[in-house]
């Protein structure tokens, strides 16, 4: 997986949030244009995409996988699915194609297809595993937070990753904002993407910093009090591995209904 990394970060890739119309893989990339569908009547809102489209391209090299994955993460505002759900390679593919990109021989192969949505499902449930430790703060008010929507831009720097620039911090190679329903309040996360080296066994190479968007007053005190705690914790907790009962898992599910 590690010369994966490498290879990947070569390949345009969507850059637009996904899940369940397929898109956006926080994956280094050249090129950081905004996403060409926002423009799209066709668009849906809660993620920016277009509908999915589980068909093979013309002149498409190899055959694609159309399964794809439940998350984990809750979905808000929709009555058919009580989860998100992740595109499939076919669905990445198509994305891919429709931002511009043209695959030539020795570009992506079959099992790259298969890493890079891998990743990709990887990172957001890390993400979310994220959001709901600051959702933890407000357990009391909500305990079922959902994910409503979402948007990827990868030019949108924070003004937090812009100081951490100016002090000698590499930028971030992606930015999603991600509006979470706390049980009827919406409540917006800014996540940067941070290169943090080669993939690893569990395709997991982004360094995600997840915060609640200073929005408002309580996410700036939420934000104070996390700071605080992280100053007088003895020493950062560990970092979950493939054993733990808490690392995210995700269910597979092949549906073919787009």
């Amino acid at each position: 997986m590690g010369s994966a990394s490498s290879h990947f970060s070569a390949e345009p890739a969507p850059d637009c949030a996904s899940f369940d119309s397929t898109g956006e893989c926080p994956i280094r990339q050249r090129r950081r244009d905004r996403c060409p569908m926002k423009g799209d009547s066709d668009v849906d809102r809660r993620n920016m995409m277009p509908p999915p489209n589980q068909m093979p391209s013309p002149g498409q090299p190899f055959p694609l996988s159309t399964d794809r994955e439940i998350s984990s993460i809750p979905k808000a505002g929709d009555s058919d699915q009580t989860r998100w759900v992740y595109p499939s390679p076919q669905m990445f593919w198509n994305a891919m194609l429709r931002k511009g990109w043209r695959w030539n021989d020795g570009d992506i192969s079959q099992t790259d297809m298969d890493n890079i949505i891998r990743i990709h499902n990887v990172n957001n449930e890390i993400a979310w595993r994220e959001i709901l430790k600051w959702e933890a703060l407000h357990a009391k008010e909500c305990m079922t937070p959902k994910l409503l929507s979402f948007v990827g831009d990868a030019k949108k720097y924070s003004p937090r990753a812009r100081i951490r620039h100016a002090m000698g911090y590499e930028l971030p190679f992606d930015r999603h904002d991600w509006i979470v329903d706390r049980c009827g309040r919406n409540v917006r996360y800014v996540i940067d993407y941070y290169d943090g080296g080669p993939v690893n066994e569990h395709g997991q190479f982004a360094l995600l910093d997840v915060r609640p968007a200073l929005d408002s007053s309580e996410a700036f005190w939420d934000r104070a009090k996390v700071a605080w705690l992280r100053f007088t914790s003895p020493e950062p907790p560990h970092p979950l591995n493939a054993d733990d009962p808490h690392f995210p898992r995700i269910e597979s599910e092949s549906t073919d209904k787009s």
